[in-house]
């Protein structure tokens, strides 16, 4: 018939539909049939992980949203109600409180891989910058997330960072007063914040619609970094990696109910359970742990860039932390344009292999300094060091920049690869036989 689609569905509802929305024909092309890399290993797990965190922080949150009460002085009182007197209000708070750490922590690895296997290099650009978009959307979500409860940390985390606006030259005041909507974070910066923060979720999908669009165009990558040569280097997406992702879910599952269950405040701040008090600074100011590593990048700036010697300076301590931190997101956006080597895989470059796990070392340490106090000494076994964290965050914030701006170019162009397979199917034949 004229118009309508030509279903492959035996089911008589199903074929219906696909006839006239043809859906399933498309879910079939997109995620039965598509066609994938055999070689795949558990870390391209990370994106159905994603995308499982993505659906429950969205419905979590929205069952918040209807209990919660925007405002200074009932925020702080409608969340210790949502968990003693809301039906399971308990269950849904931990599960959204935690459920942030550990869509971050599934990030991080997802990004992780991408870097290591190369993920950003041609044809994949695009895909690439849309993950950035995401991270970034990411991160703006849970920062506005965490003002909400109104706790002391909530209070004084959202004080500190708008005002890091503030250094930006001519407008920075002005950006300032129009975050806060008044002169100090009070009542119209928590609406604006709690608005943001329900509507950033779906904007956050339909970039993620974008990613997966732009996956599915130019197809994914792979632990050796080959393009697959035929359908004896692929395989379809279910039922083999349907299984392979469903397996990850529940193990992920697993852990991730462990915190909700056992340790549900392990990963947040004491002081957050202390109402906001403008009055009262906390003795430490932290964000939560996964915008640490940034929190110290923003940190080590402690001089200003100008002219030695003389009282000429261009750039103050304040808005060269701020631009550091932005900085080092943005180098992400140009990273396909500075890791030009024609070799994907770190598995086959063995100097970046090394500079790839040092930078884990790097982040990690940028964490570790970023939750400390700058002055406080570094301590081993209870022997303090001469050096204090600021200084351990100015270390790792050079080799930082140093790895995407200086070794990167350096290793595209001087770096001596092993040699790479023939095809995936190769690849996969001799790891059988070893």
């Amino acid at each position: 018939m004229a118009g309508l689609n030509k279903s492959e569905f035996k089911n008589p509802v199903i074929n219906w539909i696909d006839t006239r929305l043809p859906i399933f024909t498309l879910m079939n092309a997109e995620y039965g049939k598509f066609p994938t890399p055999k070689n795949f290993n558990y870390l391209w797990n990370f994106g159905a992980l994603a995308m499982v965190m993505l659906v429950v922080m969205i419905l979590t949150g929205i069952m918040l949203a209807m209990q919660y009460q925007p405002s200074t002085t009932g925020a702080f009182n409608s969340v210790e109600r949502i968990m003693r007197d809301v039906n399971y209000g308990w269950l849904l708070r931990y599960l959204h409180a935690n459920g942030a750490s550990m869509f971050f922590a599934i990030t991080y690895i997802h990004i992780f891989r991408g870097m290591y296997y190369g993920s950003y290099k041609n044809p994949r650009e695009i895909l690439w910058i849309l993950g950035v978009v995401i991270f970034l959307l990411l991160m703006a979500t849970a920062f506005l997330g965490y003002t909400l409860p109104w706790g002391q940390m909530s209070f004084w985390g959202a004080t500190v960072i708008t005002n890091l606006f503030s250094a930006i030259p001519f407008v920075g005041e002005h950006i300032v007063t129009w975050l806060w909507g008044g002169f100090s974070v009070d009542n119209p910066t928590l609406n604006r914040f709690f608005v943001l923060h329900f509507l950033l979720p779906f904007v956050i999908c339909a970039v993620v619609f974008l990613h997966v669009w732009a996956l599915h165009v130019t197809g994914s990558n792979n632990p050796t970094g080959v393009e697959p040569k035929g359908p004896q280097d692929t395989l379809p997406f279910h039922p083999y990696y349907t299984t392979k992702d469903l397996f990850g879910v529940t193990v992920f599952l697993i852990i991730y109910a462990l915190f909700v269950f056992y340790a549900p405040n392990m990963l947040g701040h004491p002081d957050n359970y202390i109402e906001g008090n403008p009055l009262v600074t906390p003795a430490h100011i932290v964000p939560e742990w996964y915008f640490l590593p940034f929190y110290a990048i923003l940190r080590a700036i402690t001089f200003d860039i100008g002219i030695p010697f003389t009282d000429i300076v261009f750039i103050e301590a304040k808005l060269g932390g701020v631009i550091a931190m932005f900085g080092s997101i943005a180098l992400w956006f140009v990273l396909p344009w500075l890791d030009t080597s024609p070799v994907r895989s770190a598995n086959f470059r063995p100097v970046f292999k090394k500079c790839m796990w040092l930078m884990v070392v790097v982040m990690f340490l940028l964490g570790m300094a970023g939750g400390k106090s700058p002055d406080d000494p570094v301590t081993f076994f209870g022997w303090a060091s001469p050096m204090t964290w600021v200084m351990v965050a100015q270390i790792c914030t050079l080799y930082y920049f140093a790895h995407f701006l200086a070794i990167l170019p350096w290793l595209s162009r001087n770096e001596k690869t092993l040699p790479l397979p023939y095809s995936i199917s190769e690849s996969v034949l001799k790891k059988g036989a070893a």
